[in-house]
């Protein structure tokens, strides 16, 4: 049996010149799966790398600022937190042995947390100010902390409008529980000691600090997945949420911290140990090979089929309407990372733009937003930047008709299977 818990976060998105302000609040225990429970869950075999930290470089350095940057300070971050999140190298280094090292030490240096001088300090490390991603399989390896009071955690957000733009929390870790990790989503509706989630317990009784373990989620349009050493001890889908909001077709980016004491994980006491350090091998994110195959057709208004006009793969091809036929201007992929491919090409909004009209076309895949795509469970293809539909031009039907953004209203114009 597992008992409620509390757990409250607030994410501060720090980058030079910028702010952004998340808050998370805690998950309840919700109802765990076990792997036999859901025949369809099966594990997604990754094809691609996208992007990866494998943390070489020499012992002391401090983690690549073109991957990672800082939260910083010591308010509690919602949850009544004790340290003071630092951007130093005593809190966050290489090893020199192609791990990163995030450590929490009893010290206040100086620092001034809500409660008053700070008694510990650590590191929060993201990657929202340099990668945001659209689905694919979200992994580390890391051999966590383990004592009481301390929180160790592996997570993606949304955005900063916490619940609406959604947490995932691949793995998470607190003290009193050595056997024990969690995975849990919060979003609108499902927040707080709402959030649904399950645990997994250390098949061998060995406590998870003992060693290195990967830590994975396989996201995809409908369903998210979570592995711990590859094994599946939890899936979800939008059915899992009693009607509510699935908010997790849109980019997240990851967030890497040791927390020390909170609501949820309690507070050290004459039993903790410091410093705690949470190592980690790498960090990866790779696309999925349930979410490609070998192309595809799109169907929309009438029935006919999303096709790359005259199958001509130059950058600026409009992308139209057009009778079903089998060509391979008509085979689209969606290798995981948000992108809709064909030609070798991604489907584009023409020069980023954002406007209703605004053409669709394809281009050379760059990974910006104006290539993200997202399907919704009511069949629109909707680009997040612009928050506007792809849609058939005045809901023409006719071949050669050509496609472009517009504000989603729900027509017959703007629906599509994929």
């Amino acid at each position: 049996m597992r008992f409620p818990r509390s757990r409250f976060r607030v994410a501060a998105l720090l980058a030079a010149g910028a702010a952004l302000l998340g808050t998370a609040v805690l998950q309840s225990p919700a109802d765990a799966r076990t792997p036999g429970d859901d025949a369809a869950a099966q594990a997604m075999a990754p094809q691609a790398t996208i992007w990866e930290d494998n943390f070489d470089g020499p012992s002391g350095q401090g983690p690549d600022q073109s991957k990672w940057r800082f939260d910083i300070g010591g308010g509690g971050w919602g949850n009544n937190e004790r340290q003071y999140y630092t951007n130093s190298t005593r809190n966050a280094a290489l090893d020199g042995g192609g791990n990163l090292v995030i450590t929490a030490r009893r010290e206040s240096g100086g620092f001034q947390c809500h409660y008053g001088t700070c008694e510990y300090t650590s590191a929060r490390l993201l990657t929202a100010q340099t990668f945001t991603q659209t689905y694919g399989r979200f992994e580390a390896r890391i051999k966590i902390p383990g004592t009481q009071g301390v929180w160790p955690a592996f997570w993606m957000l949304g955005g900063g409008n916490w619940p609406t733009d959604g947490e995932i929390d691949i793995m998470e870790n607190i003290g009193r529980e050595p056997n024990t990790v969690h995975g849990t989503l919060h979003g609108p509706g499902y927040s707080g000691e709402g959030g649904i989630g399950a645990s997994y317990q250390s098949p061998n009784g060995q406590p998870f600090r003992n060693d290195f373990h990967t830590y994975a989620v396989d996201w995809a349009p409908d369903s998210i997945t979570w592995y711990v050493d590859g094994v599946q001890f939890q899936r979800r889908t939008p059915a899992d949420l009693g009607g509510r909001q699935w908010v997790y077709n849109h980019p997240f980016f990851m967030i890497m911290n040791v927390a020390v004491g909170g609501y949820w994980p309690g507070y050290p006491d004459g039993s903790t140990v410091m410093p705690q350090s949470m190592v980690v091998d790498y960090v990866r994110v790779s696309t999925l090979g349930s979410s490609g195959g070998g192309g595809g057709q799109i169907t929309g208004l009438a029935g006919k089929c999303l096709d790359v006009a005259g199958a001509n793969a130059a950058d600026g091809t409009t992308v139209q309407l057009y009778d079903c036929n089998g060509s391979n201007a008509q085979k689209w992929t969606r290798p995981g990372d948000g992108t809709i491919r064909a030609l070798g090409k991604c489907l584009d909004v023409a020069n980023a733009g954002v406007a209703d009209g605004t053409r669709v076309q394809i281009a050379t895949c760059n990974g910006n937003a104006a290539q993200q795509w997202t399907y919704s469970g009511a069949r629109d293809l909707v680009n997040p930047r612009a928050n506007k539909c792809l849609d058939v031009t005045g809901n023409n039907a006719a071949n050669a008709t050509p496609t472009q953004i517009w504000t989603c209203g729900g027509g017959a114009n703007q629906k599509w299977t994929v």
